[in-house]
């Protein structure tokens, strides 16, 4: 099998199987010799900020010399990004060789009845090399949910995560914030300790802590009073908790919050006899990465690019805007799925906006960007639509001006690919 080989059949799992439940992704990685019972995890759940808390989990491990892998979901750029093994992303021939493993593992499951669909054989993909490459500890992100989310697989992890819960994938996951916290909440098992976004929703934190009481487990939510906010701005945060302070790349009041459930997480993985000192820690956070996380990509005119698509995202694109953009003037490209509530992001950003430019994002999900433009009126006063990315980003820039502000959100299909576009120019 060659890479792209592997890739096509990857892909051409069914994206969501009709019976949702572990039972595939359990008998699966039985055939392949139970990888994840090797293993062991930091896991994280939620709506918003997995992804950066993983990350700069991820990031403390490697500064104090442990083998990390990394598992994310959705990639922005590269499928690869998925699955990581100390900042590398798996190399080509080795997910070619591992896919090729799992889809006779596959056609034995088949004959069974049970067809894995996508995320199942990437999971196991990624346990797999996991195994292989002899992980210390893996910084495994939930792909949707938590409770039948195959990454569930695992038994109690070191530290179950879960980060700000709102309104997302209410399709699948219910259409509350009770609902979702609930199927959060899935990964939560006795013998493991629960770290918990220290703002959470107050409807989620009560079913968090209604699912820590039934299995036991102690819940830990990291104290906002210790906590202040010393410097903040576009390069990032400097802040000061429990009397130590750090320093944070990523921008925005939000990932200060994520910082400090990764904090609380090294405080456990030390107890658990992981060597992590304050000064790993410290470095871990300032160096940590994340593309499309607020992301600066050009200064004249500052252009960002940001994955913010649901309510909580929004939100807090919205309240990082508002306090960095001291009066500039702003005009946001925006593209979006029709399954996403635009109306939301439309009114957390469009008021800050001198335009918006509605354009179309690449997958058959995507929402016609006139129907966008028909919303944005309602929040920003200069509204157009444009087809072509190029042409889009040069009518922001002449708008915007040299000092004025690009924002592109809405969907990371859009972020890839205007990122790809921007970091070229």
């Amino acid at each position: 099998m060659t890479p792209s080989e592997a890739l096509e059949y990857i892909h051409s799992r069914p994206k969501f199987s009709e019976k949702p439940g572990l039972h595939r992704i359990s008998a699966l990685l039985e055939l392949l010799g139970k990888p994840q019972d090797r293993l062991k995890f930091v896991h994280v759940a939620g709506t918003n900020g997995k992804g950066s808390t993983v990350a700069m989990s991820a990031n403390v491990l490697r500064a104090s010399g442990y083998r990390v892998g990394m598992f994310i979901s959705p990639f922005v750029l590269d499928f690869r990004e998925r699955i990581q093994v100390d900042g590398e992303m798996i190399p080509l021939l080795e997910l070619a060789r591992l896919t090729e493993k799992i889809s006779r593992a596959a056609v034995v499951l088949e004959r069974n009845g049970m067809n894995p669909n996508e995320f199942e054989v990437v999971t196991a993909i990624g346990m797999l090399y996991f195994d292989e490459q002899h992980c210390d500890i893996v910084c495994l992100e939930v792909g949707l949910g938590g409770t039948y989310d195959a990454t569930n697989v695992i038994a109690p992890p070191l530290a179950a995560v879960i980060t700000a819960v709102s309104l997302d994938h209410t399709q699948i996951l219910g259409s509350t914030v009770r609902q979702i916290a609930q199927e959060k909440a899935g990964i939560i098992k006795r013998g493991s300790t629960v770290v918990c976004y220290p703002e959470q929703d107050t409807e989620a934190l009560g079913v968090l802590y209604e699912r820590c009481a039934e299995e036991q487990c102690r819940l830990i939510l990291p104290n906002m009073r210790a906590v202040e906010l010393l410097e903040s701005g576009l390069q990032g945060s400097y802040f000061q908790y429990r009397g130590m302070k750090y320093r944070l790349s990523f921008v925005g009041y939000h990932q200060v919050c994520n910082a400090l459930m990764v904090i609380e997480v090294v405080a456990l993985l030390r107890q658990s006899g992981f060597h992590i000192s304050e000064e790993a820690l410290k470095t871990g956070l300032e160096t940590a990465r994340f593309p499309a996380r607020f992301e600066v990509v050009s200064e004249h005119p500052l252009t960002v690019v940001d994955g913010a698509h649901n309510e909580g995202g929004a939100k807090a694109l919205s309240r990082t805007l508002r306090e960095n953009i001291s009066g500039r003037k702003m005009v946001a490209v925006i593209g979006m799925l029709k399954e996403k509530s635009h109306d939301v992001l439309l009114s957390e950003i469009g008021p800050l906006c001198a335009k918006i430019i509605a354009v179309p994002v690449g997958s058959p999900r995507a929402l016609p960007p006139e129907l966008l433009a028909e919303t944005a009126v309602r929040y920003c006063p200069d509204v157009s639509v444009n087809y072509d990315y190029p042409s889009a980003l040069e009518a922001a820039a002449k708008t915007a001006g040299r000092e004025g502000i690009i924002l592109v959100c809405g969907s990371l299909f859009l972020a890839a690919d205007m990122r790809k576009i921007l970091l070229k120019s």
